[in-house]
């Protein structure tokens, strides 16, 4: 093969760089030769991956669940890598902020419209068995979705409803103590903290409370606050923002109430949860009136938040 003038200009390129840096490019390009090609199944690590599926019993449909549950954490990291150029973007722009939103809601897009198949899915009595062998784990302890929530608003915003007011002037470390999904952990007779929760904010809390910290001016509504006080044109920022608030706090929790009313509702009693959830409390949108941009909807939009959906879901699933 021809030593062409443009492959000379590469390696003459390739040699500054690598001079710059105090390298030698003949090592480099000897790792280069002795290099396999690289293949599609290595890159992803596809062998890994579909390793990593171990079912708790013989039950078929238990791998579906935890597949599922995979991909929903995958989708939440993609969501995370966007909420981290958002906030840490040093010059930014409502033409970035906006785009990397859209990337967001995108990945919602997919999580809400994929959720079918935990709802109609996977056959309910085998659910019913396998379940109780995940005990006492449960999707509540999902690290990432609560990332997601503290990138996307002020952590008021997160307190439980009746708290809010009340906690307005009060420390992040306080806030924290009062964030909603304590309650959505814990039982409704005593108030006692549930063994998933307990295992949760062990592991996680202070890294939650320090992104929260980390964060004060450079979450989602700050951001928001902070450009329109620039006199910037927020109007695409605000439509994904109002995006975003539908897709976290209504169609998320939906898309589990629907799957909860379908598996776990039972007249005249309620199956519990596998982590020991409230979810008939905890789920619904309209109870936990969680909003991360309160001043983008209108007095009655805040009013019926969610009411509607939930009405819907129960028309059609309640058994």
């Amino acid at each position: 093969m021809e030593i062409t003038a443009e492959i000379k200009d590469r390696l003459s390129l390739l040699q500054e760089k690598y001079a710059a840096m105090g390298q030698d490019i003949t090592a480099y390009l000897d790792g280069l030769l002795y290099a396999d090609y690289l293949t599609y199944w290595d890159y992803i690590h596809l062998d890994t991956l579909l390793s990593l599926q171990h079912p708790k019993t013989s039950y078929p449909d238990e791998e579906i669940f935890i597949m599922y549950h995979q991909i929903t954490e995958l989708y939440f990291k993609l969501a995370l890598h966007e909420c981290k150029q958002i906030s840490n973007h040093t010059s930014l722009t409502p033409a970035f902020f906006a785009s990397r939103l859209k990337r967001i809601n995108a990945y919602f897009t997919a999580l809400v419209s994929s959720f079918d198949i935990m709802v109609d899915g996977m056959d309910k009595e085998q659910f019913l068995k396998f379940r109780m062998s995940l005990l006492p784990a449960s999707g509540f302890q999902s690290a990432q979705y609560r990332m997601i929530e503290i990138y996307s608003t002020e952590l008021i915003q997160l307190a439980t409803a009746g708290k809010r007011d009340a906690l307005k002037h009060a420390s992040l470390a306080e806030q924290f103590e009062y964030i909603y999904w304590k309650y959505g952990a814990s039982e409704l007779s005593t108030g006692k903290q549930t063994l998933t929760l307990q295992q949760f904010i062990a592991k996680y809390a202070g890294q939650l409370l320090q992104l929260a910290q980390n964060n004060t001016d450079r979450n989602f509504s700050s951001l928001y606050k902070t450009l329109q006080q620039r006199g910037e044109d927020m109007s695409a920022v605000e439509e994904e923002l109002r995006k975003l608030d539908l897709f976290v706090n209504v169609e998320w929790p939906l898309s589990h109430y629907k799957s909860a009313v379908r598996y776990l509702e039972r007249d005249p009693v309620d199956i519990a949860a596998t982590g020991g959830t409230n979810w008939q409390k905890y789920l619904p949108p309209r109870f936990q009136k969680r909003i991360f941009y309160p001043y983008l909807w209108t007095e009655e939009q805040v009013e019926q938040w969610g009411k509607s959906w939930v009405m819907n879901v129960l028309k059609t699933y309640r058994i």
